[in-house]
């Protein structure tokens, strides 16, 4: 396969993955669907770090944009275009380690609920709320606030995790057209 074509694949695989990190994340201001809880200042905090939006989502974006344009109509630019996709996939690594962490703090800590007041009652117990959904009883408000932060941060690290395989091929992928060149298309002699 061409480098131009596999850029070009990467590329279009993730815009889709970068699109559903920014709806994941915006998603997460507003537990239960509703819009007091973002009033009242009741978010988790690691929603507040945006991991969804500028890790997986703007930082992940650039870069599938340039690598998109490196490999449009099937063929790299050139080698110096092949170089500086690297570079664009390594902001893509940043951005996607960026996401993975943040929603690994959010799924360690747990959600910020409603107990007896406002709290995080997961956070320093000494039983994980994620295998034992015994305790997600705990939180009463946002209803099933616990199933929404795992649903969502479960997903926002499933998202990372893709992003950071396909950035760090598309690295490889670049140093391969830096190296070796165009591909071109050899025509009737």
């Amino acid at each position: 396969m061409c480098t131009g074509k596999c850029s070009r694949f990467i590329a279009v695989a993730l815009y889709p993955l970068a699109a559903l990190s920014i709806i994941c994340n915006i998603v997460l201001f507003f537990p239960g669907g509703e819009v007091k809880y973002a009033e009242q200042g009741h978010i988790t905090e690691e929603v507040k770090y945006l991991g969804g939006i500028i890790g997986g989502g703007v930082l992940v974006l650039l870069p599938a944009l340039y690598i998109h344009l490196t490999g449009s109509q099937g063929c790299c630019g050139n080698r110096c275009g092949m170089f500086l996709s690297i570079l664009f996939a390594a902001i893509g690594v940043v951005g996607a380690l960026y996401s993975f962490i943040v929603a690994v703090l959010a799924l360690q800590n747990g959600p910020l609920c409603k107990y007896i007041l406002w709290t995080t009652p997961f956070k320093n117990s000494d039983k994980s709320y994620l295998s034992d959904s015994s305790m997600w009883g705990q939180c009463f408000e946002p209803k099933d606030m616990v199933q929404f932060h795992i649903g969502l941060f479960g997903t926002l690290l499933a998202t990372s995790c893709l992003q950071l395989v396909l950035c760090a091929a598309q690295m490889i992928n670049g140093l391969f057209g830096c190296l070796c060149g165009t591909c071109t298309e050899k025509g009737p002699l």
